[in-house]
């Protein structure tokens, strides 16, 4: 579609066919050649757009298309940009291996968009609310409940407990020192380590004594993020609301975020990002490798990922991602902003 295109309203169909399933979840917007004298009605179009919008720019993005790549869900180009812009060496590959992932899982998808976008000005903890919903409407999904069923047809067991104390706490004077301390489940982020770490960041919020905390994870990795062999075991979905929203590391985190060092290294997944990105500072072996796998499972993130990765490196950057599942390196995260500095 082309930006004329957009600015008259050419995506005003549904986004549902008559069974209320998302159709054509992506469209494409070709940015070169854009007549400048639409720009604003397409992005005024793009701002209250059912799909996800993604933008296709060859060479240095206009200065005037601004307003239209801050109101798209995201764009790839192959030259340097905004935080709105994804730079690619090939852009068609880039484009086709987004929409591929997004037509996968297209609730899922859809859903991340529309979290990403109603919570980018919102007060954390409003934010980790609606990203909650957001989560628990598609553990209700059919994409999920694929995934889910996939999953449990393997046969694995709940994780066993765990055999030593999960996280570690040293308290040396004005410092805290909290260690992820489950090597053997490679500190996944399950209901025993999560209910260990959560306690553990209390002691700060108790205790204005304590300046620094500094958290990182015992063994190969810091966090491989949920446990998955505990997923589809809450109770019911109310529960796990407040479970994610008042009893998870994430708004605490948030709230200590000024006295917080997290310290990264090997797999860092999910939750294993999600939470540390609310920290004020995060240094990265440099072997760490981030990824965000959810929606590829018909969920969105859910320990507060929506709401910390964006503010570090935009939705936009979020967005993709969220949606491909790519893995970033320690120094393409150092140069997008989601580490501070690479040890």
């Amino acid at each position: 579609m082309t930006v004329d295109e957009l600015a008259d309203g050419a995506d005003a169909v549904g986004a549902l066919n008559a069974q209320g399933e998302t159709v054509r979840p992506v469209v494409v917007i070709d940015l070169d050649d854009a007549d400048q004298s639409t720009v604003a009605r397409a992005a005024d179009v793009a701002s209250r757009a059912d799909r996800i919008l993604v933008g296709r720019a060859s060479g240095a993005p206009d200065t005037a298309l601004e307003p239209l790549t801050a109101a798209l869900d995201l764009t790839y180009g192959d030259a340097s940009g905004g935080r709105e812009i994804i730079t690619v060496d090939d852009v068609e590959e880039a484009i086709t291996a987004f929409v591929a992932a997004a037509e996968a899982t297209p609730q899922a998808a859809s859903v991340a968009a529309q979290v990403v976008r109603a919570s980018e000005s919102m007060s954390i903890p409003a934010a980790l609310d609606v990203e909650s919903l957001g989560y628990s409407a598609l553990q209700g999904g059919v994409e999920f409940g694929r995934w889910l069923e996939e999953r449990r047809a393997l046969g694995r067991p709940l994780p066993p407990p765990p055999a030593g104390d999960p996280v570690l706490v040293d308290r040396r004077a004005d410092d805290l020192h909290i260690t992820l301390n489950r090597p053997e489940r490679r500190n996944a982020y399950g209901v025993a380590l999560r209910d260990a770490f959560v306690d553990a960041l209390r002691m700060p919020l108790l205790d204005n004594t304590i300046d620094r905390v500094v958290v990182d994870g015992a063994g190969p990795c810091f966090c491989a993020g949920g446990d998955l062999d505990e997923f589809g075991h809450t109770p019911d979905a109310t529960t796990a609301h407040f479970v994610r929203t008042r009893g998870g590391a994430g708004r605490l985190v948030a709230r200590l975020a000024d006295r917080i060092e997290v310290r990264l290294h090997g797999q860092c997944v999910g939750a294993g990002i999600e939470i540390p990105a609310f920290a004020h500072r995060i240094v990265a072996a440099p072997d760490t490798m981030i990824r965000l796998p959810e929606v590829s499972m018909g969920l969105l993130p859910g320990a507060g990922g929506t709401v910390s990765v964006p503010r570090r490196i935009g939705r936009w950057r979020a967005l993709h991602l969220f949606v491909t599942g790519s893995p970033i390196s320690a120094d393409a995260a150092r140069e997008w902003g989601l580490v501070d500095e690479l040890r």
